[in-house]
């Protein structure tokens, strides 16, 4: 048995109509309804000129430096699969550059994320496919395995399973797991237009802060 070095298969997926409405959602949105506990960590930033993402995880465990197990999984890929490694947050070497990265595009992968470092970051900031990474270096990745295709990772605590939504904009990416996706978008959705209106008030002069002085009062503060 080769313990930490399989391909395994993906048993389910998000429907691309789920993946579809979420684009519409921003990810402050949909992390604050899921109580704030799912994030991929500070650290991971959108690289790219901008854009939203919105995929199915391909996901993909690697030892620090090493990209073989992320080429087998471009081997794999289906479009509207968002590609994510988890190169244990290393940022030594590089795990996917340009020629990686615009064959995930020409396949029709809607994004990629790493835990750990990119390269060619002009090509990178000067185009719209989403990229998130942790870091940018110049040196090269091995390519010798171990690792694993479609296993189940976690990034800084946000846990990923194969087949869950991943959704990304400017401020960063979130995970929706598989069987929570409409739950979610349903308060998520529910939220955007509260803020909507919140926004209409605000520009119109007439938004309500007496929430404020009342949390306050709640609070115990002096002065109020």
């Amino acid at each position: 048995m080769a313990i930490g070095f399989k391909i395994h298969p993906r048993a389910r997926t998000v429907e691309p109509a789920t993946v579809d409405k979420f684009k519409a959602i921003a990810v402050a949105n949909i992390s604050d309804s899921m109580n704030r506990m799912g994030h991929g960590g500070p650290r991971l930033r959108p690289l790219h000129a901008g854009g939203v993402m919105a995929g199915v995880a391909l996901t993909v465990r690697t030892r620090p430096g090493d990209n073989l197990m992320v080429h087998a999984a471009l081997n794999r890929a289906k479009a509207g699969d968002v590609l994510v490694v988890d190169a244990g947050g290393d940022l030594t070497n590089a795990i996917v550059g340009e020629l990686m990265l615009s064959h995930a595009q020409q396949v029709g992968v809607a994004g990629v994320v790493v835990n750990g470092a990119v390269r060619d970051y002009g090509w990178i900031r000067s185009g719209a496919f989403p990229v998130y990474a942790a870091g940018v270096t110049h040196r090269g990745p091995y390519k010798n395995g171990p690792g694993e295709v479609n296993a189940t990772i976690a990034i800084d605590g946000m846990v990923i399973e194969p087949g869950d939504l991943i959704v990304g904009d400017d401020d960063g990416f979130v995970c929706v797991p598989f069987d929570q996706a409409e739950a979610v978008f349903a308060a998520a959705d529910a939220k955007q237009q509260g803020e909507a209106k919140t926004m209409a008030a605000i520009q119109a002069g007439t938004v309500d802060r007496s929430w404020v002085e009342r949390a306050l009062a709640e609070a115990g503060c002096e002065g109020v």
